[in-house]
């Protein structure tokens, strides 16, 4: 039994391991696997690293509970059961929970967030979290005096600068593989980057610097439709030489052409921005519908799906309006973004318009749930959300029905176009980023950039055109960032920002 009563001293040394023990596998698998650990110098780096750990996250949580014990078991009780969480989905999806992971969840709903419940997240929750939170309020700690806490603070302050600066010639692995460790270590990991993120977040929330006005040349009526795939890899689709026919559709329509493309970024956000952005940039430019909104062209956005940049337009329509006039079980599903359609473009007054569809129709885990039992095709799927308990089989036809269905919108939506006669029309249809299907041990999607997978970055990016409307250039591949001046060009909008070099159309 342990003590009711314990020194803080004691305390802070004793949760430090715990933390240490419970939530740092990920942590020093990563190390030993990228680390030759049977040098002296690989020993070394690790005994620096466990040391460290231990040491600093003590030395943290002692002047937490000094200051204010009441304040220190609350966020020792936060950090414990967010990291049970957060090590969950890092056992089982293979994540890093770096800045770009914490956008991904921040940016995610409701609907999305509950298809991750699973009983093996409750066990994580209980064992990991909740149990230590129980031991965190019934333990009394014992208060020490100022005078104490003076004195091991600049004992270990000391320590802590000393062990850095002798060790200083061993930190050229960690300084180097820093992002990785540095999104494994808990409770820093989700506590720098929520940090980074909402930083980052404040930036972009500035006013968005507007491009310079533009000019319609022609009065011709036109239409372009752009839809932003969720989380569609261009190799499962049979467009792409894919074995399997996921494209039964799209694949007997005229005037279709599919391109190798290149994501960005490996999460919604950094991809759409990518999408709808003029040229690559960390600054806040005015994005495509805002712009073209800003220049006369009737401008509309339907959306299944989030983590979407600010859409300063008055035809903005989200899942929930969408669904509010829909009648059938498709209503439930992507198609829902097609319903009604026709009939706004129809509607509009003006000669020049952009649609922009938002789809979520292949994002993970829960792939079997995000298409109408008909277009499960390939069999049998995936019906667990930790991916790693299904077969491969399973999983990849799960993800292969998605791709089914996604062939089928985009073919409905080209039909609806052709009735348009009136129209010249083009879809592009480009995917945010690709997905990790098992992979190297590696699920769904986020990995940084810099070593994310082909799998999370490999992209579709299908272009159909109306008859008589345009000719494609000879493209190989393209890139999410040619969506911007192809639609410029298509709709014949002139702009001094206009990038010939980005543009897809002769």
């Amino acid at each position: 039994m342990l003590k009711k009563n314990i020194k803080l001293s004691h305390f802070v040394l004793i949760a430090s391991l715990a933390n240490f023990l419970l939530f740092h596998y990920p942590f020093f698998k990563f190390v030993f696997n990228n680390l030759d650990y049977k040098s002296f110098n690989g020993i070394i780096i690790i005994v620096n690293l466990v040391v460290l750990m231990l040491v600093l996250n003590a030395f943290l949580f002692y002047i937490a509970f000094f200051l204010s014990r009441f304040v220190g078991k609350f966020l020792l009780s936060l950090f414990f059961i967010i990291s049970s969480i957060a090590v969950y989905f890092v056992y089982t999806y293979n994540v890093f929970i770096d800045i770009t992971m914490i956008g991904n969840i921040l940016d995610t709903d409701y609907e999305q967030s509950a298809s991750f419940f699973s009983f093996g997240l409750v066990m994580y929750l209980i064992v990991f979290g909740i149990l230590p939170v129980i031991f965190i309020y019934k333990v009394n700690i014992i208060k020490e005096t100022i005078k104490k806490f003076l004195i091991k603070f600049s004992l270990t302050l000391v320590f802590l600068l000393s062990f850095i600066y002798v060790n200083s010639s061993n930190w050229l692995w960690i300084d180097d593989n820093s992002t990785q460790i540095g999104a494994l270590a808990m409770p820093w990991s989700y506590v720098v980057n929520t940090s980074r993120h909402y930083i980052y977040k404040s930036q972009e929330n500035e006013k968005e610097i507007l491009l310079p006005d533009a000019t319609i040349t022609n009065t011709k009526k036109s239409i372009a439709v752009l839809v932003i795939g969720e989380s569609a890899r261009s190799q499962n689709f049979s467009l792409y030489g894919y074995k399997k026919d996921t494209n039964p559709f799209l694949s007997k329509i005229e005037n279709l052409h599919s391109f190798d493309a290149t994501a960005c970024a490996t999460y919604t956000t950094g991809g759409v921005k990518c999408i709808l952005e003029h040229k690559s940039t960390s600054d806040l430019y005015e994005i495509l519908p805002n712009y073209l909104n800003r220049n006369n062209v009737e401008v509309i956005w339907r959306t299944t799906n989030w983590g979407e940049p600010p859409v300063h337009i008055e035809s903005y329509f989200n899942k929930e309006a969408l669904k509010k006039d829909c009648v059938g079980e498709d209503c439930e599903y992507d198609e829902v973004l097609l319903k009604g359609l026709k009939e706004q473009i129809l509607a509009s007054k003006k000669d020049k318009i952009l649609i922009v569809l938002h789809t979520s129709t292949s994002h993970g885990p829960a792939y079997n749930k995000k298409y109408p039992p008909s277009f499960e095709k390939f069999t049998p799927v995936c019906e667990s959300v930790e991916l790693g308990k299904c077969t491969e089989e399973e999983l990849i036809n799960a993800y292969d029905n998605t791709i089914l269905y996604t062939d089928y919108l985009l073919a409905s939506l080209i039909d609806d176009l052709k009735e348009l006669k009136e129209y010249n029309s083009t879809m592009l249809f480009v995917s945010d980023h690709g997905e990790s299907l098992g992979e190297n041990n590696l699920y769904m999607h986020g990995i940084p950039k810099a070593f994310a997978p082909r799998e999370q970055l490999e992209i579709p990016f299908i272009v159909w055109l109306s008859d008589d409307s345009k000719k494609l250039k000879p493209n190989e591949t393209l890139s999410q960032n040619h969506v911007f001046h192809s639609v410029l060009n298509f709709l014949a909008i002139e702009s001094p920002i206009y990038d010939e070099n980005m543009n897809i159309f002769e």
